[in-house]
């Protein structure tokens, strides 16, 4: 099943360019946020994404090998058209994604939370997201501090932008 694709989606593409963070070198205080998001939802995934046009790119991973995937196979393709976080307690008993190769094939995930990063526009531009292989719920607390990191990695592209600095390249 194709994921839904935003009202919103060309200023949200034409936003998300202007932020020049694709294809960017690794940073630690992205690599960071990713690492606290993980912990504090006790999940051994942790990413910081941006949704392109046809890719889910990741600007900071923890718990896996890829820096990114097609759009069509990718759960923050769907947490991308709201505002809030979206949760698939257990991504093989969801239809829309009983069938995805990430859930049947390696690395056979199982749970998908992601906080949208929503900027001062009100576009959505990817996902802070944790991830499991075994299904789960998040507490309140969890739910929380995900949304405070996801805030805060906002502002940290939000600053740059406002500064003009350059993005950090591979």
């Amino acid at each position: 099943m194709k994921p839904p694709i935003p009202l919103n989606e060309h200023p949200r593409l034409d936003l998300l360019r202007q932020y020049g963070v694709l294809d960017t070198a690794a940073e630690p205080v992205f690599d960071e946020i990713a690492q606290r998001a993980a912990a504090i939802c006790q999940t051994p995934i942790g990413l910081l994404t941006f949704v392109d046009r046809d890719r889910v790119w990741f600007k900071a991973s923890t718990g896996l090998e890829f820096r990114e995937i097609p759009r069509d196979t990718s759960f923050c393709a769907y947490a991308i058209c709201q505002n809030e976080l979206y949760v698939a307690p257990d991504l093989l008993a969801d239809e829309r994604f009983s069938h995805n190769p990430l859930v049947t094939q390696k690395p056979h995930l199982r749970f998908y939370a992601g906080m949208p990063l929503l900027s001062p526009e009100g576009l959505v531009l990817g996902t802070l997201c944790v991830i499991d292989r075994k299904p789960r719920e998040l507490t309140p607390e969890q739910m929380d501090k995900l949304k405070e990191l996801a805030q805060g990695a906002v502002l940290l592209l939000e600053i740059r932008r406002a500064a003009g600095l350059p993005p950090t390249r591979p």
